[in-house]
Formats: C-alpha cells, sequence, structure tokens
C-alpha cells in the first residue's frame, strides 16, 4: 500500500485572531475532499483558536516547537503534554531558524523529537545545510549528522518521525532547491533511515524551502519527496490550497498508507 503525501504550513510568527479566522476557514471548507494529509503549524497563544475552528475538518494542528522538559521552572517553555491537551498532532523540532537564533544543537533536537514521541505528538524534525556548507560541497555531510543525532536517540522508534529537509539558502529566500537537488538528499535521508530501521519508507520526508503553487507539483512529482513544509505560501489560502491539491494530485508516496 502507499502512504498519503504530507502538506505541513508553518505559520512561523504570523496571525491574528482576525487572519487565523479567514484563514483556517477557508483551509477547512478547501480541504474537504483532498488525498493528503494537512498539518497547520501555529503560533503558540492561538492553538486554542484554531482548534476550535478546525473541528470537523480534515486539518490537523501542529505546533511550532515543543520542551524538551515535562514541567517546572522554564519560564516561556511549552510541553508535549500542554500540546496534547489542545489536539496537537505535530510539532516542529530543529526548525533552522531555532538553530540559528537560540542555538539548538543536534542533540537537543534528538532530545525533543525524543519528548515529543513519548507524549503521543510526531516530531518534524528539520534538517538542512546553509549555503556555505552547500558551496563547500558538504550537504551530504550535514544532513547526515543532524539526522544521526536523532536516529541514536530514537532508534527504537525512528519510522514514528516525520523529516523535513530545508536547504537553508532556499528559506524565505525565494530561491528553492531543484527537484533533482532535493531528490538527491531525500534519497540519502531515506538511505540513511533504511540503515536504522526496516520501516523507512513509513517516514515522511518533507521539503521545506520555499515550496510554493508554481513549484510544488514538480518537487512533489520527485520519488522521495513525500509532502512539504511550507512557510509563507501557507499564509495565503490559495496558494497553500493548490500546493494541497498538488499533492493530491500526485502519485502517492511509496509506503504504507498512514
Amino acid at each position: 500500500m502507499s502512504k498519503k503525501k504530507l502538506i505541513a504550513g508553518n505559520w512561523k510568527m504570523n496571525g491574528s485572531l482576525e487572519a487565523n479566522d479567514a484563514l483556517v476557514r477557508a483551509l477547512a471548507a478547501g480541504t474537504k475532499d483532498v488525498a493528503c494529509d494537512v498539518v497547520v503549524c501555529v503560533p503558540a497563544p492561538y492553538l486554542a483558536q484554531v482548534q476550535m475552528l478546525k473541528s470537523g475538518s480534515r486539518l490537523e494542528l501542529g505546533a511550532q516547537d515543543v520542551s524538551v522538559h515535562s514541567n517546572g521552572a522554564y519560564t516561556g517553555e511549552v510541553s508535549a503534554a500542554m500540546l496534547r491537551e489542545f489536539g496537537v498532532r505535530y510539532a516542529i523540532v530543529g526548525h533552522s531558524e531555532r538553530r540559528q537564533y537560540h542555538g539548538e544543537t543536534d542533540a537537543l533536537v534528538a532530545e525533543k523529537a525524543r519528548t515529543a514521541l513519548a507524549h503521543g505528538v510526531t516530531p518534524i524534525v528539520c534538517v538542512g545545510e546553509t549555503l556555505a556548507e552547500r558551496e563547500a560541497g558538504q550537504t551530504g555531510e550535514v544532513v547526515k549528522r543532524q539526522m544521526a543525532a536523532v536516529i541514536h536517540v530514537n532508534g527504537h522508534c525512528i519510522s514514528e518521525i516525520v523529516v523535513a529537509y530545508e536547504p537553508v539558502w532556499a528559506i524565505g529566500t525565494g530561491q528553492t532547491a531543484s527537484p533533482e537537488q532535493a531528490q538527491q538528499v531525500h534519497a540519502l535521508l531515506r538511505q540513511q533511515l533504511a540503515a536504522a530501521t526496516a520501516h523507512a519508507e513509513r517516514v515522511h520526508l518533507l521539503y521545506g524551502g520555499s515550496m510554493n503553487a508554481a513549484n510544488a507539483a514538480s518537487l512533489l512529482a520527485q520519488p522521495d519527496i513525500d509532502g512539504g513544509l511550507v512557510g509563507g505560501a501557507s499564509l495565503k489560502a490559495p496558494d497553500f490550497l493548490q500546493i494541497i491539491a498538488a499533492a493530491s494530485a500526485s502519485a502517492p508516496a511509496a509506503g504504507r498508507t498512514n
């Protein structure tokens, strides 16, 4: 059997009560009959609002981060158990912006993934290289190192995660890895996962570098690209719905049905 494509929207630090209401209602109405899974990863203050707005729809709720701690004196942190209370199914961990601006290490990202899994939240683990690393020919080395840390900590349940390849040089820049460049890295990640689990095909590998309505179909047609982690385009209902339509129309990814 084949698994559905997965399209996840990352709102980043954007949104308002009014804008969220219009966006989620439009997405709920436009995804009633889609053949892929759709997630919206929203800022923590809006989880309750979006949980209510998406009720009865095909949309799943995601968070943009999760604390490695269960509870305690960690001001500003949000635990996986708290996220679960709001119906959160997914949480982004290790986004390049968290790594760059908040100093998150490979080891911390791996622990966040483990914490999420322990509470029934699927981590969307982000990996990717900077422009300098790509130009130095280090893309494979970097993404394999980042992925290895997650495999080391979560080995027995690594097939339960989602991985998002996000070339840092293509995030929010309008630049995009070519379908062939993206596929090359996705294939490398699949091979690495296959060495760690017999169920590597279950893992959704998402492309996360400026996927938009214009390039989604060509990216999603690649054999190891199982969906997308979408930034700016996920804030515009027509654009996001077009990406979702492309995922629904593309050939199913290899693996099992979710």
